[in-house]
């Protein structure tokens, strides 16, 4: 039988009313004569909660232990989904991560999958077994230890899945019914797409679209995975959603695919430190020990053997970035003037896989946000994409402009 990944978020599962729907839509699938494999997540809060039994018993846990209760709320989701297919008499069993095995690395609260043997949940459908229900975002270490793979990590297991078990297709259950050319909230206007890119998916959401976790995208784009995010709370026909896939299956597409946006910025400029081969690896390897997930850098022209040097960051990553410039200071590995933060500023993107064959895009976007009065902090480009700083008062207004300026809310 054809092999089918049906992956549900924490939203899709969070009632048991919830869960009833969801197994109605894998029977669905089985009808059509997959064998399926569902990757199920948390029922919704119930990882926070989790997190927050945690931090309250033990502020500076043992990850190992962490590891053993946040993995929990998956157990459940998974053992109830399986109860509710029987009850419809679909043959169903679920799996927790150890039991697949899916093989991690050691590297507890944040470990990347390594391998996931195909051949016990393969034996149990040749035996009939109909859905295996897995447990999403749980792995086993090579010390034979529950281990999670970071929040969003269920997005990641399903895609990985997919890979192991050469599925014909991954579809994604969420909240929203695709991915949209912006985010509808902030723009009215905004359009699902029928299809979108790897690359384009990949951009958006590591510049802040929070529909698929970057990890999943990454995995999906290196072994070919046709990914396909769908909303669990509307009537399906087999064109629905939205198909995350290689370029050459997209014929026609706008320049411009998308507009994403991450509010919580911080912009952080170094004052006067010492223009010499080796200052920029100084200064970002001790961001990157400290913990500071660094994205726009520029550094600024140097007069008299001193420059700045400025980047962005997550703006709860501020104090980070202060300690850990402090520590390099006090150890001789740099020397400044001063940090300065900027924790009221907003990035803004336009990604598109039409910008390698068209030009005048940046020109087009500076020029909109000109024409609405909004100054650039600071610009990075990429092949597919161009991101800005700006204020983030003007974060809304700049999304709607463009949106308005690269026809988002036409099709092709």
């Amino acid at each position: 039988m054809p092999v089918l990944v049906m992956k549900f978020g924490g939203t899709s599962v969070a009632t048991l009313d919830r869960i009833r729907r969801a197994a109605k839509r894998v029977g669905v699938e089985v009808a059509k004569g997959y064998d399926v494999i569902v990757i199920v997540s948390a029922m919704s809060g119930k990882t926070n909660e989790l997190v927050g039994w945690v931090g309250e018993t033990s502020p500076m846990y043992d990850a190992r232990e962490y590891d053993a209760v946040v993995s929990s709320g998956e157990n459940v989701t998974a053992g109830l989904m399986a109860l509710t297919l029987q009850e419809m008499d679909v043959p169903a069993r679920s799996w927790q991560g150890w039991q697949v095995p899916v093989m991690t690395t050691s590297a507890h609260a944040s470990a990347r999958i390594e391998d996931i043997p195909p051949a016990n949940i393969m034996a149990k459908f040749a035996d009939g077994m109909k859905v295996a229900v897995v447990a999403g975002f749980q792995g086993v270490s090579p010390e034979g230890r529950i281990t999670t793979l970071g929040r969003g990590g269920s997005d990641t297991t399903a895609v990985a899945f997919a890979a192991a078990f050469k599925a014909e297709r991954c579809d994604i259950y969420t909240d929203v019914d695709g991915v949209y050319t912006t985010d509808p909230r902030v723009e009215s206007k905004a359009r699902k797409l029928d299809k979108i890119s790897f690359e384009e998916m990949l951009e958006l959401a590591s510049l802040g679209a929070k529909v698929l976790q970057t990890r999943s995208v990454e995995l999906a784009m290196r072994y070919k995975v046709k990914l396909r995010v769908l909303s669990s709370f509307e009537e399906q026909s087999d064109d629905a959603g939205t198909l995350v896939c290689d370029e050459e299956e997209i014929m026609e597409s706008n320049v411009v695919a998308g507009v994403a946006f991450s509010r919580d910025e911080a912009k952080m400029t170094l004052v006067s430190v010492a223009d010499r081969p080796g200052i920029a690896a100084a200064i970002f390897t001790a961001l990157s020990e400290g913990g500071v997930n660094v994205d726009m850098i520029v550094q600024n022209i140097a007069e008299e053997g001193r420059t700045d040097m400025t980047w962005s960051c997550p703006v709860d990553q501020v104090k980070h970035a202060d300690v850990a410039m402090k520590k390099a200071a006090a150890d001789g590995v740099i020397n400044y003037d001063e940090l300065i933060a900027d924790e009221g500023v907003a990035k803004v993107s336009v990604v598109g896989i039409g910008m390698r064959s068209h030009t005048g895009v940046a020109a087009k976007m500076f020029q909109v946000l000109s024409n609405e009065g909004i100054n650039i902090k600071v610009i990075t480009t990429s092949e597919i994409k161009i991101s800005v700083l700006i204020d983030r008062k003007y974060m809304e207004l700049a999304v709607q402009a463009l949106h308005d300026a690269f026809g988002l809310d036409k099709a092709a």
